[in-house]
């Protein structure tokens, strides 16, 4: 296949607001061996781009410094060794950096492939948000089927991820939200109850709701603000997966005599930090046990709206005004 000299992408000359971002031109990566060049049709914005461009998350040695965690679109080429794929395919990819470009070279043990039915827009809408719960949720905090949980921003694109994979795996949902429009469509996905996190407390409403026992697991992603209520919230062998901390990372006078007398266990994570053997065993995880839910119809993601890649920074704002319900996407 007959590959341009040149690509367009996402430059960022300095750490900042939504504008300093500026399309320019560059020559197209170079595949590492065992990786996969992909011509990108569409990509996912997410918080930690955000970050990125504010110059609080520097992406790792070695990875691309062009912003963008997840794609969908065409293999182009592959480099030495990279197997499972075909040139032609039509994929998604977690990538390591460098998905606001018209081509991104990603391992190839974090790509996957489209969903029968899927589009590059609903493909690009899955990688960031499914790794991210399957492995916090499911791997980390083992939620099984009967248990209950509670779902921080139950509107994001995580949490409406996570919403329905809970429901889909036979667990029972509680969420929270930043206002009545959020939690009727948190509802609407599955949400046994949702909780506006403005009007009440969610660590009263969650044991008012399980008859004072409290939920098995909780994926937050508030951090220091929420960690008392949090530990209040959770059952005897409770599991706190902590992903992010929008709200703060040190907590001050914590009471941690909880952790103890009710055995609760606090685990955190971040994505972009694990080893390429993590993520592909996150990878094999999805494509067993999530594709299918996909492919039937039973899980989606919620996208709420796709821009022209010319409108980046546009996309950053809508993420940081936080209205949004879903996925924001740029299509190529």
């Amino acid at each position: 296949m007959s590959l341009p000299l040149e690509m367009q992408f996402v430059d960022l000359p300095a750490p900042g607001g939504p504008e300093n971002m500026v399309l320019a031109k560059g020559p197209l990566p170079e595949l590492k061996p065992g990786d996969i060049l992909v011509r990108v049709e569409a990509a996912g914005i997410n918080r930690p781009d955000v970050l990125q461009r504010k110059g609080d998350y520097p992406p790792p040695p070695g990875a691309s410094p062009i912003l963008g965690l997840e794609v969908a679109g065409e293999v182009v080429a592959l480099g030495e060794g990279a197997q499972g794929f075909r040139i032609g395919d039509k994929v998604c990819a977690l990538a390591n950096g460098g998905g606001y470009a018209e081509y991104t070279a990603v391992p190839a043990t974090q790509v996957l492939a489209w969903p029968r039915g899927y589009d590059a827009v609903k493909a690009a809408a899955l990688p960031e948000t499914f790794f991210t719960v399957w492995a916090n949720v499911f791997d980390m905090a083992g939620l099984k089927a009967g248990e209950t949980i509670l779902i921080h921003g139950g509107s994001s694109g995580i949490g409406t991820t996570a919403i329905q994979l809970a429901k889909a795996f036979g667990a029972e949902v509680f969420v929270t939200a930043g206002s009545t429009e959020k939690c009727r469509a948190c509802e609407a996905l599955g949400a046994k109850r949702a909780i506006n996190y403005r009007d009440e407390d969610f660590k009263t409403v969650v044991l008012e709701e399980t008859g004072g026992r409290g939920v098995d697991v909780i994926l937050d992603m508030v951090g220091a603000r929420y960690f008392d209520r949090n530990i209040g919230s959770l059952a005897k062998d409770g599991r706190l997966s902590i992903i992010a901390f929008l709200g703060g990372a040190k907590v001050e006078g914590a009471n941690i005599a909880p952790i103890l007398t009710k055995r609760l266990h606090v685990m955190g994570s971040a994505l972009r930090p694990r080893t390429a053997a993590e993520k592909q065993a996150i990878r094999d995880g999805l494509v067993e046990k999530v594709w299918p839910l996909l492919e039937a119809g039973k899980v989606a993601p919620v996208i709420h709206s796709v821009l022209p890649f010319s409108a980046v920074a546009d996309g950053h704002r809508q993420m940081e005004q936080g209205d949004h319900v879903g996925k924001i996407i740029m299509s190529l």
